[in-house]
C-alpha cells in the first residue's frame, strides 16, 4: 500500500473513530413496498391524498426517476424566493434517488418518495430557522447548529470534510447542497445501524458490500 493510501485511510479512520453513532438520529426507514391495492386499504385520508398527488407526479410507471425528482424539486424551490440555490442538479438527484432506492429499481416508489418528501419539508424548516440573517443561505457559523437541529451532530473533523464538499468558498451552504448532504447523511446512518446488528457501534463489511454501499450513493 502506498504512503498516500495509508495516510488517506488513516485520516478516515481517525475521523470515524471520533463519531458516536448513537448521537445520530436517522428517520425511520420507509415501510416495505406493497401492491397499491393492499396499501390503500390501510392508508389514512392524508396518505390517500398524498398518493393521488404522487400519481400525478410519477406518471404511468408510478415511480419517480432522478430527472422527474429534479423537475419536481426545482419547480417547488422556484416558488420560494427565500431559499438561495442554483437548483438541484441531475447528479444531486441521482445521488438522492440512489441512497433512497431500497429496492434497487433506480427510481423512487410511493413510500420511498413520501419518506424523502417528509424529510425535505422538515429540513426546509430547519434551514429557514438557521438562516438568521435572511440571506437565503446558512453561514459557516450557523451550520453546526443547523445540522444538529436536523438530527446530525457533527464533530469538527467530519464537519470540516462536509464544508469542503458541500459549501461555497466562504463556507456558506445553499439549500440544494444542505438537502443533498442531509439525505446522504440520513441514508448512511440508517445503513450503518442496519449493518450494526449487535449494536456495538462497529460494523464489518467485505469488499463487495463496501462497493455496493459506496458506489450506489
Amino acid at each position: 500500500m502506498s504512503f498516500f493510501a495509508k495516510k488517506l485511510i488513516g485520516g478516515l479512520i481517525n475521523v470515524v473513530s471520533n463519531i458516536d453513532p448513537a448521537q445520530f438520529i436517522p428517520s425511520d426507514p420507509p415501510p416495505p413496498r406493497r401492491p397499491a391495492v393492499f396499501a390503500e386499504q390501510d392508508e389514512s385520508d392524508e396518505e390517500r391524498q398524498f398518493r393521488r398527488v404522487f400519481q400525478q407526479l410519477a406518471g404511468d410507471d408510478m415511480e419517480v426517476s432522478p430527472a422527474e425528482l429534479m423537475n419536481i424539486l426545482n419547480r417547488i424551490i422556484g416558488k420560494h424566493g427565500d431559499l438561495k440555490t442554483d437548483g438541484f442538479s441531475i447528479e444531486n438527484c441521482r445521488s438522492m434517488v440512489a441512497v433512497m432506492d431500497s429496492d434497487s429499481t433506480g427510481k423512487l416508489g410511493f413510500h420511498e418518495f413520501k419518506y424523502l418528501w417528509n424529510n425535505i419539508k422538515k429540513w426546509q424548516g430547519v434551514y429557514k430557522a438557521y438562516d438568521r440573517d435572511g440571506s437565503g443561505v446558512i453561514g459557516a457559523e450557523e451550520l453546526p447548529d443547523a445540522f444538529r437541529a436536523a438530527g446530525f451532530p457533527l464533530n469538527d473533523d467530519l464537519f470540516n470534510m462536509i464544508i469542503r464538499r458541500y459549501s461555497d468558498e466562504q463556507g456558506n451552504m445553499d439549500f440544494d447542497n444542505y438537502i443533498g448532504c442531509l439525505v446522504r447523511l440520513d441514508a448512511m446512518c440508517r445503513a450503518f445501524k442496519t449493518l450494526d446488528k449487535d449494536n456495538n457501534g462497529t460494523i464489518k463489511v467485505n469488499i463487495q458490500e463496501w462497493l455496493q454501499l459506496t458506489m450506489y450513493s
